[in-house]
Formats: structure tokens, sequence, C-alpha cells
């Protein structure tokens, strides 16, 4: 289900009140999650109103052999904070390396009651290798995907599970449109989970992906409690995402070596 009009995650409307000064390593009081703390009322009213209208969630969504998609889909688009990486030519070519991105910092999240381990991760210059559907392939070729980040995480109590996935494309059209594709309701296609140690047959069941446009950058945290089980409330699986889009982080270090 998608709600790409709406006002979930809104919190990234306030992100140039405090970028960039929340970088990894930032303190838990860090402006960042005080924001975060502040619209979670909003985020949490609409992405229940999502869970609802889908029916509760059913268990299997998938588009055939092998190819899973999350059950819930809330986008979050562009903000100003980061319009100097709308395009890879601008400053931002250099690629991204495994260490920048699952930092120590990444590789332990927290937020809320939940923490998540780094249990696999992946960096690969094959865009199209690493997602299924022939519209969204020909999309992350014609808009110069050179680059997908996958993180596995499994939870401290072993109770979720997420992915983390950052996409390198050349400019933010690109972004944009990518965005566009992954909605599960155009069934264009999704990326592919990573399998680790713990984290298998991830998306099979009841699952929320959460993606947001960072320039030429789109960034995903997808979890689902392990098994696939209905969540309680939405905001369950809201605050999972949060913990694992700490990786994230590596936009603002590029954001700060555009500046210099």
């Amino acid at each position: 289900m998608s709600d790409t009009g709406s006002s979930v995650r809104a919190r990234k409307k306030d992100e140039d009140d405090f970028w960039p000064d929340d970088r990894p390593g930032g303190g838990p009081k860090s402006k960042r999650m005080i924001i975060v703390a502040a619209v979670t009322a909003v985020v949490v009213i609409v992405a229940v109103a999502v869970f609802f209208l889908i029916g509760g969630g059913k268990a299997g969504t998938s588009a055939g052999s092998g190819s899973v998609l999350p059950t819930v889909y809330v986008p979050a688009s562009a903000n100003e904070g980061t319009k100097k990486l709308d395009q890879r030519t601008g400053g931002d070519q250099r690629p991204l390396n495994e260490g920048e991105v699952f930092t120590d910092q990444a590789k332990s999240v927290t937020h809320g009651q939940y923490t998540f381990a780094l249990a696999g991760s992946e960096v690969s210059g094959n865009c199209q290798k690493a997602a299924w559907g022939g519209r969204l392939q020909a999309d992350l070729k014609t808009y110069g995907c050179t680059q997908v980040v996958r993180g596995a995480y499994l939870s401290k109590d072993q109770r979720h599970v997420g992915q983390f996935i950052a996409l390198n494309l050349d400019k933010i059209e690109g972004s944009e449109q990518i965005v566009r594709d992954l909605d599960p309701q155009v069934n264009a296609g999704f990326i592919i989970p990573l399998s680790a140690n713990g984290v298998t047959k991830f998306g099979a069941g009841f699952s929320a992906a959460y993606p947001e446009i960072y320039g030429h950058y789109v960034v995903i945290s997808w979890v689902q409690r392990k098994g696939g089980a209905r969540p309680d409330t939405m905001n369950e699986l809201l605050d999972a995402s949060l913990a694992i889009e700490r990786a994230a982080d590596f936009v603002w270090g590029r954001l700060v070596l555009v500046d210099h």
C-alpha cells in the first residue's frame, strides 16, 4: 500500500533545522532525535491509517517467483537540505564503500526499545542484479544506478529483522522515478532482500518499507517481525525502521565533503 501524498515521516521537512550538525558520532540527544520525537504523533496517525486501509495486512505479499513486496510502503520526498547532492557529477562522484556506510555506529543501531545488529552487508555495482522486475531494472539502468548497498539487520531480542538499502543514481530525477517504481501498487519490481545469518526469507508476510530521497541517493529502511507476523500497531515497525535508518548517516558526510 502506498501513500505518496501523505505526511508520514514528515520529520524530513525539518531536516534543515539540524543538518549538517547531525553526523555519524552524534550524541543520543542530537537534534535529529529531538525532531523525530516531536513529529512521532503525526507519523503514527498517518501510518496507522495506512495499516487499516490495507485491511490489517495480508501475509505472503509477493510478486511471484521468489519476489517480495512490502505490505506497507510510505515514501518521503526530497528536501532542501540535500540539494547539493542532486547530481552525482556535482562533486559527489566518489563511489560509496562498505566502511563508509556500515560504520561502527551503523553496525549496532538503536531507536527507542529496538536495537539491531548488522548481520550481513554487501556493496554491489550491479543494480539490476539486486532487483527484480523488468521496469525497475530498466529504470535503474536509465537513471545511471552504479551501486546498490544492502545491509541485513537482526534485533537484539531476535524478534524483528530489517533491511537497509541505498541506491546511488546519477541525479535526483532518477531517485524520484525509482521511488515511484518501488510502489507495490505499480508492481514494477523491488530490491531483493539480502540474506544473512538469522535474516532469511525476509519479506514473506507483513513488512513495511520507508524509502527516502537524499538527492541522487535513494535510501530504504524495510522492517518486519521475524517470521512475518502482523504487528500490533504500525508504530512498532515505524520505530524499528528508525533504528535501521541510522545507516543513512553517510549522507551527512557526503554533504560535508561537497561543501569543501
